[in-house]
C-alpha cells in the first residue's frame, strides 16, 4: 500500500469515527488477537481456523468470501460476544 492509499485510508476512517461520535454512537474497536481468541479460542488463530469458525458459528454452508466479509462476521461475532459478557457483568 502506498503512502498516499494510507492516507486517504486514515483520512476515511478519522471521517467515520467522527460521523459515529457526533451521531451519539459508541465505538467498538478490537485488535485482530481478541477478535481471533473470541472466534477461535486461540488468540493466533490462522485465517482459515477463523473462516472455518465463522462458517460454524452462523451456520452457514461456506465461509464468507471475500475474505473480508469473513472479516467482518467474525468481528461482528466478537463484539456480540463482548457485549453479552459486559451485560452479564453488569446484572450481577
Amino acid at each position: 500500500m502506498n503512502e498516499n492509499a494510507i492516507l486517504a485510508l486514515a483520512q476515511a476512517r478519522g471521517v467515520a469515527l467522527l460521523t459515529l461520535v457526533r451521531s451519539g454512537l459508541t465505538i467498538a474497536e478490537y485488535s485482530p488477537s481478541e477478535v481471533k481468541l473470541a472466534v477461535t479460542g486461540y488468540g493466533a488463530a490462522r485465517k482459515a481456523q477463523v473462516g472455518f469458525m465463522v462458517r460454524q458459528l452462523l451456520h452457514l454452508k461456506a465461509v464468507p468470501r471475500p475474505d473480508n466479509a469473513a472479516d467482518a462476521a467474525a468481528i461482528a461475532i466478537c463484539h456480540a460476544l463482548t457485549l453479552h459478557f459486559h451485560l452479564a457483568d453488569a446484572l450481577k
